[in-house]
């Protein structure tokens, strides 16, 4: 199981390259030959970028879906829509496509974000709205998804 973390601030070139930081280059390497997968947020205005291992768990979880029932068509189509395989380069950079930019609304400064087995990345604006919109009701949140009694908790 791959668990990602950190935050970081990086910039994105005019032809939507951006330099992976060390820190999470070095995390990743046991990825980086197979490859990732980049693809819109279901949720937010961001893109989540998939080591290759995690897509395929996903996909073999979507592949048990009943096709002859719409809404699971539905969803599949999307949730795959806009989804690109991308390489980190031998530079260290990952090229993000100008159509998942365009989604994003990715401008020059973006962070990566470490959301357990994926990454996000987000314009930084947008990042940084996203939590702070979410700061007031985080406890109520925290709470609710992992406050229940059959949690084996943390705190």
């Amino acid at each position: 199981m791959v668990n990602l973390i950190g935050t970081y601030e990086c910039k994105v070139d005019a032809k939507g390259r951006l330099m992976v930081p060390s820190a999470l280059k070095k995390q990743l390497a046991p990825m980086l030959q197979n490859g990732f997968v980049l693809k819109r947020s279901v949720f937010q205005p961001c893109l989540e970028l998939y080591p290759m291992e995690q897509w395929d768990e996903m996909m073999q979880k979507i592949n048990k879906l009943n096709r002859f029932k719409k809404k699971n068509n539905d969803f599949i189509r999307r949730f795959t829509a806009g989804v690109k395989t991308v390489e980190v380069d031998t530079n260290g950079r990952l090229l993000i496509p100008k159509d998942l930019i365009g989604f994003a609304g990715i401008g020059k400064e973006i962070v990566l974000s470490s959301a357990i087995n994926i990454i996000e990345i987000w314009d930084k604006d947008k990042y940084e709205n996203a939590i702070d919109a979410a700061s007031d009701d985080f406890a109520d949140l925290a709470e609710e998804v992992m406050g229940n009694d059959d949690f084996d908790g943390i705190s």
